[in-house]
């Protein structure tokens, strides 16, 4: 189980340091939730930022872009400049989605695709055997404190099989990856489902523990 930790949960007023502290920790992804004020309502950070945050961290930690943007086509390449290693885009905001897969893994970085909850499955297997991952969202993008959806339990089980089926055929493999609610307690529920990459922000970055204590906590569950 890949656990990316969700980076917006962290102090932004010291980013850099808390990065640090999820990589120090073991974790070699980082997921970038970025927001334009479009596709959702809020705004988060951008190529700048991001930039600044791989040169702090070095090459090390994957840097795993969740584009929540009305203009992913036009500019995902900034944030591979920026550094970044994956780059997901919401099927919902994505004219053009076979070429933007191609133009993104064409770049040098690897490339999902995002669901919503109400986005039925078959949107990511018109294209399954071009992805590297598949980000199915267990909340609605864009507001924090929402519980997590339980219905997506059929849409992973589908999403499983179809790519045990491509695999099987000599198919590329595809990752599972899962955002919202995702904690202590229900982790292992989601690998049990088909999972195999699970973004965690309150359940690492909070004011209760470290992040090295949650992880520990978080492991334990899966074990």
């Amino acid at each position: 189980m890949i656990i990316a930790p969700s980076v917006l949960t962290a102090d932004l007023a010291d980013l850099g340091n808390a990065c640090k502290e999820a990589v120090d920790a073991g974790l070699d992804w980082l997921h970038l939730d970025i927001m334009d004020g479009n596709f959702v309502p809020n705004l988060t950070f951008g190529p700048p930022v991001i930039a600044k945050l791989r040169k702090a961290l070095g090459d090390g930690p994957i840097f795993d872009a969740h584009l929540m943007v009305n203009n992913a086509e036009e500019s995902f390449q900034q944030y591979i400049d920026a550094g970044c290693n994956h780059i997901s885009v919401h099927v919902e905001a994505v004219t053009h989605l076979h070429r933007l897969l191609a133009a993104i893994r064409n770049a040098g970085a690897t490339v999902g695709v995002t669901l919503n909850p109400g986005t039925p499955i078959e949107a990511a297997l018109e294209v399954l055997s071009e992805l590297d991952l598949v980000l199915i969202m267990s909340v609605n993008p864009g507001f924090g404190g929402q519980s997590f959806i339980p219905t997506v339990e059929t849409k992973i089980r589908r999403l499983k099989q179809a790519i045990d089926d491509q695999v099987a055929a000599g198919g590329r493999p595809v990752q599972i990856q899962i955002d919202g609610g995702v904690k202590s307690h229900n982790i292992a529920m989601l690998r049990d489902w088909g999972v195999s990459n699970c973004v965690v922000g309150s359940g690492l970055f909070n004011d209760k523990a470290s992040v090295a204590t949650n992880l520990l906590e978080i492991h334990n569950a899966l074990e």
